[in-house]
């Protein structure tokens, strides 16, 4: 089709064909402006009931009003107080009593707000304003003016305006913070001089530095002054209360002098002490021709080398630190002393190495395995070590010249003294000229002298270093453009550079270089650290700056990262002292007693004389016989456990079919740490996301459209029941949407699985789902479908609004395209989101074909006739105002082909908004807008709150309910099946169902009231959009697909633009608003001088650039919006709600923007649509305050759920003052999530050891997938790498390593728990068969005078815990499941036992020894009154070796028994196995020692138990009488502890017993566990039911056919005709009989529509 001639447009006349008709102005909608002011809208009032404060000292921040303004919170009762970790000090400090809480000051009473009025003119920094400002205070019940807290639920505004409030407080800041909504990256060198001189460099470099820099700015409106931003590090000067009593918090200073001489030690040992800084800074001159190696001058010697080490050893010090780490557990130093006492001659009545070789071995194997595992660290570093790099040598000193015309460039062949040479990475040197090629690595820190890219421009990703996606632009200063253009020029540029001293901040560089008395600055944009990859440029040359360690990479590093050791080790550390305590008394009062009876009898018997022992002897012979209380057996089978266990994880649901990549795991010595975790730092890029944009949406002339050509259905069966019949509803009042029951009284349920996809595809045929928010339905059209509208009605206007609008798109860009050899085109793009516009416009058939300097040439069609001819347009680009931190805008302005000049401008909604044509119009709809989402997101954080107290009080009752605490064994009987069942079932989905739904935006959208309808034009026919029955083009011809009336509409074009943005961003994808205006040729000739200046300007460029831009961006005409989605990771956002639900709070730790950090944690869901978003900026100044009133806030329960927000350079402020880095974390502890961004490495690292420190008995897990991770993976207790996008250094220095988010969650919640649970059980189970088997030697003693004699036989008792007693321990270790995986994976909420170390504590232990002790007495007096005391005794042998016979038979039954049998809940061959090797491994000793045992003197072992006691009825009667008594003792213990102290394990272990309960856990579970069914091995129970039932089918037809094939031969000829036709009609009448019975049998089981009628 032919579009019409802009210069006829006016006159209304039928264009001219094949003219191109995208550049006029007149056919685009005008857009409005609104003002950048946030505004405070009352969110919501609640009525609440009072809540009680776990501690009283709260006066600190409470009484602030002398010097801060009071605080508006909501002083009515509360409904909800969040959970909290609080460390015993935040909770002391901030608590407060009922009864202070009942005393509590009215509204009007002093206490800690934030103003939200304006500065008075006379403050510091009183242009800059915090988060709603300049907004009237809301009015207090009495009329008078009522101060509102920032983070009052009662005046926050959440969602769409927070994002503007965001905008607009940073839009005037000079900062430098990013806060973009799209990723555009500032290009452009930092030529202008700084006034860097020497003092500069030559200060001691302070932590301060790099976040707090002290800068006049002459735009006083937009920024604070120097003394405000002192104010965050220098002290809480708005807190003075709080500082008062964070004083005396201090510790002693005699403790803290210890402290500092132990550090002083420790920094002396290690050589840690911090080089001085240097006098000038470092001073580097270029010179290709040095040979010498350049001196440090903080040390005096030589730079350090270019060579790197992450590995923990080094030949040297790996024995003394493994002794160190092995003998600090407890248990291993127990055992070295007594196998030192050992070694005495004449104490041990055990031998004299038994101790000392195995623990020889053990310890000897636990290094072994440390040092194999560091071994693989140094491999990796020696191949990044021995990388090649290039560098220029000149062989002769060459003579500074200008270099010319004529002079070689790079790429070719060196000539003369000039060589590029090749070097192991570990061989570069301070000062070397390195050349990378595009996709090459930085070997080590440069400062960029030439680059071959567009414009002289180097694009470098930083990917490891900081996580952006986004490509960052280098070039070369201004001063050496022209000297280091070619190789020639390099190697004779005598420039000399001066840069700072090695430091952590990667966001700071400072620096100059000297060239012939001319002084430029360095920044980071001339600087390429080390990591960094060069894209999309052919050749850069750099100067190395910073070696080996010194780089900013590794200076971010953990350089010594410790050894990593279980939580459960330091429990497991205290019970061996209790035991070791007890040992030792146990030596004692034997040793006392032998002393008694020495002087009582011993001394009187004259058989006895000369025997006496003295106390030592006797002591030492006592402790030595009882210290196998602790096993060294416990470790080494731990060991063994803890390796089987390392191997069990590799589970078929955590492999990745995508990258072909399994779950490994690389250590075994946390596995119960998995089990345990509270705190999840979690990175962004690559680990959260999938490193892929994605253009999603669009609205041009009020219209939205959903771009969804990039997705497939999915083709993988979920497991979902397709019917659901309504059931029974529980008593109790559901909070949650009201649905129907999956355990089905009145419909049949389907036995099989249903093709649900899990991307979301609805009814309606869309084939995306929001991330943000699963439930909504997705009311937009296709793009496809515009396509073919504009094409069959090309000159509707419509059709020209939305061609203009992909004309904007396809032109406003910097990308360049590539053609490839297969004939497709790809481009280079500097960030991830143009590259997704400008792939968009060429799928929606604006392609750029071509970009050559100042011109762009695209091809398009108008026809929607696939042979016609595509048009080809150039356009010349004029110019390209960049996007910059500040401006978060780009422009263009592009000469048409009809030689019209048009700027283009996108950016930030807020931001484009203030520029449009219409600003009062587009103000008005805005508030409107805002309005309507403020009612909304009030009513959701009100529920929000309600649910949230629901689930605390459930929490509270460890969710022990009446209705889920059922009888034992009622879940097993027949009778308790079917219908008498029903409720418990309903009751369980009811309680599924509430934890699995979030509070649902869509529920509350259908109510007028809280959100208005959508005002796009598809609402009303979104059945012709999204019908099923027939496409949204197969309309008449009268019918549109548009409302054409509306499209020139300004103020329903604008405000449905807007509602479609808000939409858009709490979908969680990324927002851009597109607006253009057309200038005269004497408009941009008087613009265009005054922009040249700008940009040739040395002094301020970047300044005078956005002031140019001001100047032509104004008065612009809205093109429309685009929505971006950065692709998430399949499943993160069900996976992070599933740990939130398990007690688990996650941080998300990156380098990105702050903008972008709030987009995926919406996207994820980290971030609520109800969110109170805690913003903490030190530009914003009295973060004090914010702090201490968020906290008091949440301490109120006045916030439903609260995000903190922080970027790297406030907290590195805060980090200089140690009682604000207290209040911070204070805040960070009790809010629901923390986001960081603009964080470094080492930042990220603190922020898990500060949370390891502070919060007490806290398993922390860090995962990342970058380089810039492993600093905080090796803090953290588990570190997880990502084998992601970035590399796998990370998944190299982790514990264990996935290939996506989400199996962290099986990871976590099923094999966690199972480990943590196995191994609590093995080491409780360790403890109590020792206990249950040394204690009757104690007893014993009591008989045998308390002289050291052992009741057993000495071979026989050093293997009691290798060869008989191991199996149970060790098989319970590996393979106990108290669960099944889809039980746990559909209540999370179980995940929590781990985290209160409900598995294993004091309690616990005591319980289980109680149990022990009791059974050994039962076992003792047993035998000793029922054998060992009988009168009658057939045979004669009632000695020694026949009463320790008995005792050690029992002992081993006694063990297998409770462990296989009644300990372990998933019985199978395993435990028969254990049990028969076991016992009957202890029964064939007996034998073979009977007829080989020669040393027969003290226990007459020979032939004992084949030939004497062996047949005596009297000892086996005795064994089973004492078999029978401890059993029926451990059962009944059981039945008490089931009856009276039922845990959560109990109940759902008999709901799992229920078939139909099974189900529904199978489906709440089937995402995680959905690989495992689709393999061969795994079904799900719906499954085995439908085979169950097949097979039932299949036997009854072969017994049918059998009784037909064994009818009498002839029978049927004897019988006639008649007979024949007799005998048809009965078969028939027994085939209807037979099915009626089939269907009677399977509504006896409760199959079918149908129930059988109870009669």
């Amino acid at each position: 089709m032919a579009g019409p001639n802009p210069s006829n447009t006016d006159d209304g006349q039928e264009p001219r064909p094949r003219r191109s008709h995208q550049y006029d102005d007149e056919d685009a909608v005008e857009g409005t402006e609104r003002a950048g002011q946030s505004r405070e809208e009352q969110i919501y009032t609640a009525d609440a009931r009072p809540v009680t404060r776990t501690s009283s000292v709260s006066s600190a921040i409470e009484n602030m009003a002398a010097v801060a303004p009071t605080s508006s919170l909501d002083q009515s009762p509360r409904m909800v107080r969040f959970s909290t970790d609080t460390d015993s000090e935040a909770r002391e400090y901030f608590g407060r009593s009922s009864g202070e809480r009942a005393n509590r000051p009215k509204p009007s009473s002093p206490g800690l707000s934030i103003s939200s009025g304006s500065r008075g003119s006379g403050s510091e920094g009183s242009g800059h304003q915090p988060l709603g400002t300049n907004i009237p205070p809301p009015r207090s019940p009495s009329g008078g003016a009522s101060p509102v807290s920032l983070l009052s639920p009662t005046s926050r505004n959440r969602g769409y305006s927070l994002r503007r409030a965001i905008f607009h407080k940073n839009m005037p800041d000079n900062s430098g913070e990013d806060g973009s909504t799209i990723e555009l990256q500032e290009t452009g060198s930092s030529s202008q001089p700084r006034g860097l001189g020497g003092d500069t460099l030559s200060r001691p470099r302070k932590k301060s530095d790099a976040v707090v820099h002290e800068t006049e700015i002459s735009d006083s409106s937009g920024s604070t002054t120097s003394e405000q931003k002192k104010k965050v590090a220098g002290g809480l000067s708005g807190l003075p209360n709080y500082q008062s009593w964070a004083d005396t918090r201090k510790k002693s200073s005699r403790f803290e002098n210890l402290k500092d001489k132990y550090e002083d030690l420790r920094k002396t040992i290690f050589h840690l002490h911090d080089l001085p800084p240097s006098k000038d800074g470092r001073q580097i001159e270029l010179d290709a021709s040095r040979k010498k190696k350049l001196m440090d001058e903080r040390t005096g010697k030589d730079h350090i080398d270019n060579f790197i080490r992450s590995c923990r050893y080094t030949m040297w010090n790996f024995l003394p630190r493994q002794l160190f780490a092995q003998f600090s557990k407890l248990a291993n130093f127990y055992f070295l002393c007594v196998s030192i006492l050992q070694l005495i001659p004449g104490l041990s009545t055990t031998g004299t190495f038994t101790t000392m070789v195995p623990l020889i071995f053990f310890v000897g194997v636990s290094m072994a395995k440390e040092g194999f595992e560091d071994y693989r660290r140094y491999k990796l570093d020696k191949a990044e070590n021995n990388s090649e790099a290039t560098t220029l040598h000149a062989y002769g000193p060459m003579d500074k010249m200008e270099p010319s015309a004529s002079a070689s460039t790079l790429g070719m062949s060196p000539s003369g003294p000039l060589h590029w040479a090749t070097v192991k990475w570990h061989e570069l040197r301070v000062g070397d000229i390195v050349r990378l090629k595009r996709d090459e690595a930085a070997p080590a820190d440069l400062v960029l002298l030439h680059s071959d890219g567009y414009n002289g421009m180097a694009y470098v990703e930083t990917m490891a270093l900081d996580g952006e996606t986004n490509l960052k632009g280098k070039q070369t200063t201004s001063s050496l453009v022209g000297l280091c253009s070619t190789e020639e020029g390099v190697a004779s540029c005598r420039a000399r550079f001066v840069v700072e001293d090695p430091n952590l901040d990667l966001y700071k560089f400072e620096g100059r270089v000297i060239v012939d008395d001319d002084v430029s600055p360095l920044t980071n944009n001339e600087v390429i650290y080390r990591g960094s990859v060069l894209r999309n440029t052919p050749e850069a040359i750099g100067m190395v700056i910073y070696t080996g360690e010194e780089c900013k990479i590794r200076m971010n590093a953990n350089k010594h990262p410790r050894i990593k050791a279980p939580h459960l080790q330091f429990v497991v550390n205290r019970i061996v002292i209790v035991i070791v305590i007890f040992v030792l008394s146990l030596a004692i009062f034997n040793t006392v007693a032998y002393q008694i009876w020495k002087r009582t009898t011993e001394r009187k018997s004259w058989y006895l004389k000369d025997s006496q022992v003295a106390f030592l002897p006797i002591f030492m012979s006592f402790f030595i016989m009882f210290n196998t209380m602790i096993p060294l057996s416990l470790y080494v089978a731990m060991e063994i456990v803890k390796l089987a266990q390392m191997f069990l994880l590799n589970d078929i649901d955590m492999y990745d079919e995508t990258s072909d990549t399994p779950f490994e795991a690389r250590t075994s010595t946390i596995n119960e740490e998995l089990g345990q975790i509270s705190y999840i730092f979690s990175d962004k890029t690559g680990t959260l996301t999938d490193n892929e944009m994605k253009f999603r949406k669009m609205s041009v002339a009020g219209t939205a459209w959903l771009h969804d050509t990039d997705l497939k259905p999915e083709t993988r069966k979920k497991l979902v029941h397709k019917k659901r019949g309504k059931g029974k509803k529980p008593a109790r009042k559901s909070l949650a949407i009201e649905s129907s029951s999956p355990f089905a009284s009145g419909e049949t349920r389907s036995e099989g699985i249903e093709a649900s996809q899990e991307s979301g595809i609805t009814g309606s045929g869309q084939t995306w789902q929001s991330s943000a928010r699963p439930s909504k339905i997705q009311p937009e059209m296709r793009t496809h479908d515009m396509i073919r509208y504009i094409q069959h009605k090309p000159y509707t206007n419509f059709a020209r609004k939305t061609r203009w609008f992909l004309l904007t798109i396809a032109l406003c860009h910097t990308c360049i395209p590539e053609v490839h050899e297969d004939g497709t085109t790809d481009f280079q793009a500097s960030s991830p989101d143009e590259l997704a516009l400008v792939r968009a416009a060429q799928e929606l058939g604006y392609l750029v074909v071509n970009r050559e300097l100042g011109t762009v040439t695209l091809t398009y069609s108008t026809s929607a006739d696939a042979s016609a001819d595509m048009i080809t347009e150039t356009y010349e680009i004029l110019d390209i105002i960049e996007f910059s931190s500040k401006r978060k805008r780009m422009s263009v302005l592009v000469r048409f082909p009809n030689k019209r000049i048009c700027v283009i401008c996108k950016g930030a909604d807020s931001i484009i908004m203030q520029r449009l044509k219409l600003a009062s119009l587009a103000s008005s709809k805005v508030a409107e807008i805002e309005k309507r989402a403020s009612r909304r997101k009030s009513m959701e954080a009100h529920r929000a709150m309600a649910r949230k107290s629901s689930v605390q009080i459930d929490r509270k009752n460890s969710m022990n309910r009446p209705s889920l605490t059922l009888p034992r064994g009622s879940m097993g009987r027949k009778s308790m099946t079917g219908q008498r069942l029903q409720p418990v079932r309903d009751e369980l989905d009811h309680w599924l169902k509430e934890r699995e739904r979030d509070v649902e935006v869509s529920d509350i959208e259908d109510n007028d009231r809280y959100y208005s309808p959508r005002s796009s034009t598809q609402v009303g026919r979104q059945s012709m959009a999204v019908s099923d029955v027939r496409s949204s083009m197969q309309f008449d011809e009268d019918e549109e697909l548009v409302d054409e009336t509306l499209v020139m509409d300004d103020a329903a074009v604008i405000e449905r633009c807007f509602q479609h943005i808000n939409d858009f961003a709490t979908e969680g994808l990324r927002t851009l608003l597109y607006a253009y205006r057309f200038i005269t040729e004497e408009e941009y000739a008087g613009w265009k001088k005054g922009y040249l200046d700008a940009t040739t300007s040395l002094i301020d460029r970047e300044r005078k650039i956005e002031q140019a831009g001001e100047l032509i961006e104004k008065d612009l005409d809205l093109a429309g919006a685009t929505a971006i989605e950065d692709k998430l990771q399949v499943g993160v956002p069900q996976a992070i709600d599933k740990l939130r639900r398990a007690n688990i709070k996650m941080w998300m730790l990156t380098g990105d923007k702050r903008e972008t950090a709030i987009n995926i944690g919406q996207s994820c869901r980290l971030i609520k649509d109800y969110s109170t978003v805690v913003v903490l900026d030190q530009e914003g100044g009295e973060v004090e305050k914010v702090i201490a009133s968020a906290i008091i806030d949440i301490n109120d329960a006045a916030v439903a759920h609260c995000v903190v927000v922080i970027d790297g350079q406030t907290y590195a402020s805060i980090e200089e003052n140690p009682t604000l880095e207290n209040l911070l974390f204070d805040l960070a502890i009790i809010a629901d999530s923390v986001i960081c961004c603009r964080a470094s490495p080492s930042q990220k690292a603190k922020m898990v050891k500060a949370i390891r420190h502070r919060v007490k008995k806290s398993v922390t897990l860090a995962i990342g997938d970058g380089a810039n991770d492993i600093a905080m993976i090796q803090e953290a207790h588990v570190g997880i790498g990502i084998t992601g996008k970035e590399g796998l250094q990370a998944a190299r220095t982790s514990d264990y390593s996935i290939a996506q988010w989400r199996f962290l969650t099986k990871l976590l919640l099923v094999h966690g728990r199972w480990n943590y649970n196995r191994i609590c059980k093995y080491i409780v189970g360790t403890f109590w068969k020792e206990i249950v088997f040394y204690l009757t030697q104690a007893l014993y003693q009591r008989y045998t005078g308390y002289t050291g004699t052992s009741l057993y036989e000495s071979w026989s008792l050093s293997m009691f815990n290798t060869l008989f007693t191991s199996l149970p321990v060790i098989f319970m270790g590996i393979f106990e499941k108290d669960l099944a995986a889809s039980t746990l994976l559909a209540v999370p909420e179980l995940y929590t036992k781990g985290q209160r170390d409900g598995g294993f504590n004091l309690w616990i232990y005591v319980g289980w020894m109680f149990i022990g002790a009791s059974e050994a007495m039962i076992v003792f007096f047993c035998m000793w009154g029922l054998f060992g005391m009988a009168s009658f005794v057939d045979g004669g042998d009632q000695g020694l070796f026949a009463m320790g016979e008995i005792t050690f038979t029992a002992s081993v039954i006694i063990i297998n028994l409770k462990m296989q049998a009644i300990e372990m809940h998933n019985k199978s061959y395993l435990a028969a196995l254990s049990l028969f090797l076991s016992i009957g491994g202890w029964f064939l000793w007996n034998i073979i020692l009977s007829f080989v045992y020669h040393k027969n003197k003290i226990y007459n072992v020979k032939s004992g138990f084949t030939d004497r006691f062996g047949r005596n009825p009297v000892w086996w009667l005795t064994l089973i009488l004492i078999l029978i008594s401890v059993l029926a003792f451990e059962l009944g213990v059981q039945s008490l502890r089931n009856a009276y102290w039922t845990t959560d394990t109990d109940v759902f272990q008999e709901l799992e017993r229920d078939v139909e309960v099974r189900k529904r856990f199978e489906e709440a579970s089937a995402m995680e566990l959905q690989m495992g069914w689709s393999r061969e091995g795994k079904k799900s129970s719906t499954e085995l039911d439908r085979q169950r039932s097949r097979e039932e089918q299949r036997e009854r037809e072969e017994g049918v056919r059998e009784i037909l094939e064994n009818r009498p031969e002839g029978w049927e000829a004897e019988q006639g005709g008649s007979k024949r036709i007799s005998l048809s009609r009965r078969s028939k009448r027994i085939s209807l009989s037979r099915r009626s019975t089939d269907i009677q049998e399977a509504l006896s089981r409760s199959f079918g529509s149908v129930k059988s009628s109870e009669k």
